[in-house]
């Protein structure tokens, strides 16, 4: 099979592995930068014309869209979905999991445990947002930040009240989720293939940091999920419609409670983690669905 990898970085340890396993399975695996694509739109013959060819020749696509370029990622993986090619992960699934606020509606919908969470259009009472919660500490989001950025942890309700009114006054858009003490600065990613945990890790903050980031000096390591900590993982990958995704959980007192689900994960910590070949996974995925 012919599969393209849309990624702006070839040298990711990412698309390093996708490409690695790719072609150990005997497919031809090209990178190509989405941002490079030209997107040709005609009566019942789309097309994609990048550098010096039209890719028409392309049987799947695996999508590793950043952030900043979803919009134009997002219209590059549509095209191939117009051209009856195959992708991981749909244009419509990625751009439902970045919308932070949107995703959590839908999960709240589907029945699915999370922190306490609010939204509010540049409130200009902040300490009744933060009394919806439950009260200081709470957790800050921007809703487009990514890796831990644009989080905050507000100890008190006046660090909290000030952190939103700051907020506010730049029309910054914020969610405030509650603190979950108990999970020690940690977090749960279940890795998603095909609709199935195919590996977990628990990531641990560094000493003094809220955030388990792993991109912020944190650690993980492999763990095995319980029950309703797979049963959350798998039914957040359906609600968003992600076959393939990273699912984000912290460990409760009332049980695994949902930060967010990632359409485009990273495979080095999970794969470094637990010693999977989600690679592998990825792409005999693409096999089961493109025969």
């Amino acid at each position: 099979m012919n599969i393209v990898i849309l990624s702006r970085n070839a040298h990711l340890y990412s698309t390093d592995r996708l490409v690695e396993e790719g072609e150990k399975r005997g497919h031809k695996i090209e990178v190509i930068d989405p941002l490079k694509c030209d997107i040709i739109i005609e009566k019942e013959k789309p097309t994609i014309y990048y550098k010096d060819r039209y890719l028409n020749y392309v049987d799947a696509i695996i999508p590793r869209i950043g952030a900043s370029v979803t919009f134009y990622g997002c219209a590059v993986v549509r095209q191939f979905e117009m051209m009856n090619v195959f992708t991981t992960v749909t244009s419509d699934a990625i751009l439902r999991s970045r919308d932070k606020l949107k995703s959590l509606q839908r999960l709240s919908k589907a029945g699915i445990g999370m922190p306490k969470t609010v939204f509010t259009n540049y409130s200009r009472d902040a300490k009744e947002v933060v009394d919806y919660v439950g009260g200081a500490p709470v957790i800050i989001k921007l809703l487009e930040g990514t890796q831990g950025l644009g989080v905050v942890l507000a100890e008190t309700r006046s660090a909290a009240e000030s952190v939103l009114e700051a907020f506010n006054g730049l029309q910054a858009r914020v969610i405030v989720q509650e603190f979950i003490k108990e999970a020690n600065g940690a977090d749960l990613r279940a890795l998603i293939v095909d609709g199935q945990v195919v590996g977990a890790m628990k990531r641990q903050g560094k000493d003094g940091e809220f955030r388990s980031n792993l991109h912020r000096g944190g650690t993980a390591n492999i763990i095995k999920l319980n029950h309703d900590e797979l049963k959350l993982a798998i039914q957040a990958s359906k609600a968003l419609k992600l076959p393939v995704c990273g699912v984000d959980m912290l460990q409760s007192a009332r049980g695994p409670l949902l930060l967010e689900v990632n359409s485009t994960p990273g495979l080095e910590g999970i794969e470094n983690a637990t010693g999977r070949n989600i690679a592998k996974s990825i792409i005999a995925f693409i096999e089961k669905n493109t025969r």
